[in-house]
């Protein structure tokens, strides 16, 4: 018997584990996406990502089971289709535009008894209102009833080692019970455990509230180390003790705003619906975003006092960056507040350099040079700004030839230092 034929469409943070994890779970697959230079280094064994280590795609590659493509006829015969593809914000509305292109591209393959799951984090009613009239328009067939659709939220977070695709739980959905059957089945394949649920407007809605949840969250903590440092109390110290609370209490700790595809997007997409359809606001989302939005302003016009206190004025200042990722351990800079940071100080006249071992070249700021971490950067530096906290940097070796350290991340310690 044939392995059943998998359509990944978008070779990305989430669709290029979703494709190496069904390879090993024993399906063909097809790796999707519209960007030719990625297709063409994944082809060549190339991984961009950081989560997916060169032999793991070449072991995909080896097999004869992964094969990644431009080109939509390749899905064919599809058995299940993913679709995995970004939904940005523009203007602060929904740009749900990739999944249109996908779905009607995808369309004239779909077929009788076939199945198609949307990852793309969207707002809820996307699935059943937008994905499925497109897919029904260009293969003439009807869900439910001739194909199944479902949706899960994609759950992936790039560089944890310790919750990755295979052991995260995973929400599943469908459009009927039959659906849903597809749907849970497909993905029990590659999961240690499904989360089924009713709808697939549930699903979408689960996507929201886990990160609108952590957005809150962080902008309440980083109100408060504001208002803490204003105060004169240590904020980071009051977290911990908070911590050591064994009920009633989870930790979210500051940081320089918020970044990725999911915190700076996914609550808005929950707001702009709710404004939308209800009429009026989610005052939660759009406080909780402003506050987060000013962080990268926030640093810079702290580092510009913590300069000014060591007789340096920024303007013409030599900074030292560590890190513009968005998060640690990754080279991923979607809405990096890393890389505002670094545009708000080069505004302010800095000369800014950056220590950044993970992102491709192609997607460092303009005007920033970036170094290596060595006693010799860390010395010329007048300051050294830690925005991402990756776990390759020497601290120690940053705390002993530094002259000033502003730390967002809590990493540094000595007489030097100035923490968030």
């Amino acid at each position: 018997m044939n392995a059943q034929k998998l359509v990944v469409i978008g070779q990305g943070y989430v669709g290029l584990p979703l494709a190496m994890r069904a390879v090993e779970a024993g399906l063909d697959v097809v790796g999707l996406d519209v960007d030719a230079d990625r297709v063409k280094r994944l082809a060549s064994g190339e991984s961009f990502v950081e989560d997916i280590p060169a032999d793991r795609l070449g072991r995909a590659l080896a097999s004869g089971r992964y094969r990644p493509s431009t080109e939509y006829p390749d899905a064919e015969g599809f058995d299940i289709c993913v679709i995995t593809v970004p939904t940005p914000l523009r203007d602060g509305v929904p740009d749900l535009s990739f999944v249109e292109q996908a779905g009607t591209a995808v369309g004239p393959y779909v077929r009788p008894g076939c199945t198609v799951v949307l990852e793309s984090t969207t707002y809820p009613g996307t699935t059943e209102d937008l994905l499925r009239p497109l897919l029904e328009a260009a293969s003439g067939l009807r869900s439910p009833g001739d194909f199944h659709l479902g949706y899960s939220p994609e759950r992936i977070d790039p560089g944890n080692p310790t919750w990755r695709l295979e052991n995260t739980p995973k929400v599943v959905s469908g459009v009927d019970a039959a659906s849903l059957e597809r749907v849970d089945g497909f993905y029990r394949r590659l999961v240690e455990r499904t989360v089924p649920v009713d709808s697939t407007r549930v699903a979408e809605l689960t996507k929201l509230i886990e990160n609108t949840f952590r957005q809150v969250n962080i902008a309440l903590i980083n109100e408060l180390a504001m208002a803490s440092h204003q105060l004169g109390i240590d904020a980071w110290q009051a977290i911990e003790a908070a911590s050591s609370k064994p009920f009633g209490f989870m930790p979210f700790r500051p940081g320089p705003g918020v970044g990725g595809h999911c915190l700076p997007i996914d609550p808005c997409y929950l707001s702009w619906q709710v404004k939308r359809t209800l009429g009026r606001p989610f005052r939660f989302i759009e406080l909780a975003d402003d506050i987060n939005h000013q962080m990268p302003e926030h640093v810079a016009q702290r580092v510009m006092a913590g300069l000014n206190r060591i007789g340096r004025p920024v303007n013409g200042a030599r900074l030292l960056l560590l890190g513009l990722a968005y998060k640690k351990n990754t080279g991923d800079m979607r809405d990096s507040p890393a890389v505002d940071v670094a545009r708000r100080l080069q505004a302010l006249g800095a000369d800014v350099h950056a220590v950044e071992p993970y992102a491709e070249p192609q997607h460092i700021p303009g005007g920033v040079v970036v170094v290596d971490l060595t006693a010799r950067e860390v010395a010329a530096a007048d300051a050294v700004v830690l925005v991402t906290d990756h776990d390759s940097f020497d601290y120690d070796l940053v705390t002993r030839h530094a002259r000033y350290v502003f730390d967002t991340r809590d990493r540094c310690r000595g007489a030097m230092v100035e923490r968030l």
